[in-house]
């Protein structure tokens, strides 16, 4: 098992409470102050796991500053009080700044019991 520091542990839950209230605020037609606070718990809780030096570089690598600048200017629309268009142009940066994981992540989910039979049904195992 991976051993956590304490301050990976209160990230780790910070991102969580993080994507719940993203995920809540979508569900209530977009509530602006739950994306808010979402945003904001979001991107401290990714801070505090990999650290703030590793996030800087992550988010302003040369080759990602147009995602960048899509999720980090859709978190600032969402803040000045435009939650559907900010969420368009946070998830669209999400996706652009996210794809090198998704392989990773489709193939640990490919291992879990329930899940992985579902990916592996003929229809969907040729779009993954």
């Amino acid at each position: 098992m991976i051993s956590l520091t304490d301050t990976q542990k209160i990230g780790m839950g910070l991102t969580g409470f993080g994507v719940f209230f993203l995920f809540f605020g979508m569900i209530l037609f977009f509530d602006k102050a739950l994306l808010a606070i979402g945003n904001v718990l979001f991107v401290a809780g990714l801070a505090f796991v990999i650290g703030l030096e590793r996030t800087f570089r992550f988010f302003f690598q040369k080759h990602k500053m147009k995602a960048t600048g899509f999720f980090l200017g859709g978190v600032f629309v969402v803040l000045i009080g435009w939650p559907l268009i900010g969420m368009i142009f946070e998830i669209y940066g999400f996706f652009l700044l996210f794809r090198g994981f998704f392989p990773v992540i489709v193939g640990f989910i490919r291992r879990v019991p329930v899940l992985g039979s579902l990916l592996n049904l003929p229809g969907i195992r040729s779009t993954t």
